[in-house]
């Protein structure tokens, strides 16, 4: 279940059930907030498209927050050529991912290969796999054994 102020694509509601029966927390921020946000919490000062925050795990409370930079989300849309809805999709699920424990910096590929299971499920586009240039994981969405 998703906790969120602001109106999102019902997609996310669809790959949250998927992937997790917990609550997440999510937020939208401008560049700036974002900016902020990831100085404050990570010491680097620039804008990023999306930041997991996953909390302890208490009863009846999220598992994280996931914040979405809504200016980057309109950029990367129009720069790839497909839908805000699809493009914020794709951060959402790599958000949620890192918040049930994945990392594609210390992992074996495991959250990328995760990433495709989502992306193919939900018929959404390949943007967030190429941007990895890993070519190894093109070929792995287009797989046409991948889990379902």
């Amino acid at each position: 279940m998703i906790l969120c102020e602001e109106s999102y694509p019902k997609i996310l509601d669809e790959i949250c059930e998927y992937l997790t029966l917990g609550e997440i927390e999510l937020v939208f921020v401008d560049k700036e907030e974002m900016r902020e946000l990831n100085k404050t919490e990570r010491g680097i000062d620039k804008t990023t498209d999306v930041l997991s925050f996953p909390l302890e795990l208490v009863i009846h409370a999220p598992l994280g927050s996931i914040v979405i930079n809504k200016d980057m989300v309109k950029e990367k849309a129009t720069e790839l050529n497909h839908s805000e809805e699809a493009e914020t999709a794709l951060l959402f699920t790599h958000g949620l991912l890192h918040i049930l424990g994945f990392d594609h910096e210390k992992d074996d590929g495991e959250m990328r290969e995760k990433e495709c299971e989502v992306i193919k499920k939900f018929e959404l586009p390949k943007s967030l796999i190429v941007r990895s240039e890993d070519v190894r994981l093109i070929d792995l969405i287009n797989n046409k054994n991948l889990k379902e």
